[in-house]
Formats: C-alpha cells, sequence, structure tokens
C-alpha cells in the first residue's frame, strides 16, 4: 500500500534502574501506516516484538502514555535527539508518522536528567516535579467561591499571561532539551500563572521561596539563557516565565517568609 513505510527504529532499552548493559537496540524494517500516531507506531512495535519473541528475547518496549490528546504530558519520549520529536508545539502522542519518510533511522530515548531516574526503557520517574508543585504551587488561602473569583477585576492582558502559563502539561521537555538540566521553565510557569492573579498573590513570595528551593534540592540544573527549554516545549511556554521568577524570588528575599 502506498500509505505504508519501512523504518528503522533504534530504542533505548533498560531492564530497570540498576542495569548496566543498557544501551541501544536496533528493530529494522518495521513496516507501519502513515496514518498512524507514534504512539501507535510503537504498539505495532511491541505486537511485532510479542509476536518474534525468539529474535527478540527482551519483550516489549516499555513507554508512557496516557490521555494521548497533547493534554497529560506523559507521552515524554526524545524523538531522534529532540523531546517530543520533530514537530513544533507538538507531543509524542500528536505526533504522526507522516512526517517520517520511508527507510528513516528514528533514535527513540528517555527524557535523561539526573532528577529523572530510568524506571525502566523509556520509562522515567518524574515525581520531582509533583515535590515541586507540593512545595508551594497552589493557593491555600481562602478567596472565596467562583463568584467572588469573577468579580476581582483582572487586566486583559495579565488574564492572556496567566492562561498562557498555566497551559503547561509538566512533561518535562524543558529539562530533556536543557545541556544543564534545569526544570526553571516548568517551575516558572508554575509561579508565574499563580503570582500573576489576584488570588495568588498573598502567597507569592513564600511559594516562589519554597518552590525554587524544592527544584533545587531535587538536583535539576542551573539556568544558563540558552533557549532549548522554549523551544522544544509542545505548549510553547515563552522563557518570559523565568524572568518574571526570578524577579519573584529576588523580591522574596526582601521579605520575612520561609
Amino acid at each position: 500500500m502506498a500509505d505504508n513505510i519501512k523504518v528503522n527504529l533504534y530504542v533505548w532499552r533498560q531492564a530497570g534502574p540498576n542495569d548496566k548493559n543498557a544501551g541501544i537496540k536496533g528493530y529494522p524494517d518495521l513496516e507501519i501506516n502513515t496514518h498512524m500516531s507514534f504512539l501507535e507506531m510503537l504498539d505495532v512495535l511491541n505486537a511485532h516484538i510479542i509476536n518474534n519473541k525468539d529474535k527478540y528475547p527482551e519483550g516489549p518496549v516499555a513507554f508512557e502514555h496516557d490521555c494521548r490528546e497533547g493534554i497529560c504530558g506523559a507521552c515524554s519520549l526524545v524523538i531522534n535527539g529532540r523531546p517530543h520529536g520533530p514537530m513544533q508545539g507538538t507531543t509524542t502522542c500528536q505526533l504522526h508518522m507522516r512526517h517520517f519518510n520511508n527507510g528513516d533511522k528514528i533514535y527513540i530515548e528517555p527524557f535523561k536528567a539526573k532528577a529523572f531516574p530510568i524506571i525502566k526503557d523509556l520509562v522515567v520517574d518524574r515525581s520531582s516535579f509533583d515535590k515541586i508543585i507540593q512545595a508551594g504551587g497552589y493557593v491555600s488561602v481562602n478567596t472565596g467561591g467562583t463568584p467572588d473569583g469573577n468579580a476581582i477585576p483582572v487586566a486583559q492582558i495579565t488574564s492572556e499571561e496567566a492562561m498562557d502559563a498555566a497551559a503547561c502539561i509538566g512533561c518535562g521537555a524543558c529539562v530533556a532539551a536543557c545541556p544543564n538540566a534545569a526544570a526553571m521553565l516548568f517551575t516558572s510557569a508554575k509561579v508565574s500563572h499563580l503570582a500573576l492573579l489576584p488570588q495568588g498573590k498573598t502567597e507569592a513570595a513564600v511559594r516562589v521561596k519554597r518552590m525554587v528551593t524544592q527544584m533545587d534540592n531535587e538536583g535539576f540544573g542551573l539556568c544558563s539563557n540558552i533557549g532549548a527549554c522554549e523551544a522544544d516545549c509542545p505548549k510553547e511556554i515563552s522563557i518570559d516565565n523565568i524572568a518574571r521568577m526570578n524577579r519573584e524570588f529576588i523580591s522574596s528575599s526582601f521579605t520575612n517568609v520561609d
């Protein structure tokens, strides 16, 4: 069929966190349909591995996914050296095989960072992001109900900036793209979308202190303003948020909060 192509896959295989034989395994000449999504292609690969278990005793490839609609951020893969693949503003699950050609070599690896330990194959532990949110990524003060929130005037440009920051899905592409494995874009997006709105201003100083401290404790690297995080973010979160978080953090140093 004209819609079918063959691709050569090179997939990172790692049996567990302490596997000393981890590395790239080749799966040549896999026939797939160009209408498939990238994750559907991995499903086909796993079926192929299961049907040829004598040839591939390592078993099917473990990879993570959930919504497959570009919302949850679970489908975090590095494809040919880029988090989520070659398409701008696109998650792995939204990437389709029509963007690849017959005979292409496709390298698939997990997000690699000290703070994202590999669990198995392409699955990593991103609970460090959860700990950053738990440190302060919320509003705990009583701000009233929905009618009260809607009654508070917010400038349109401010609400738009807050919503743009809130679009972050916490996938970790920013960490995978950064040569320093920094989590500044993720953390700053979560700081910004609350700090910009009236409901979040009361706890702004303590929030940024706690979240930045937790980010450092998790072992993420330092930001060096390369901008790869913004370039590879599937939701195109702006690095302006990093500048805003830095201002918030400096301001918090003049307040007596922990």
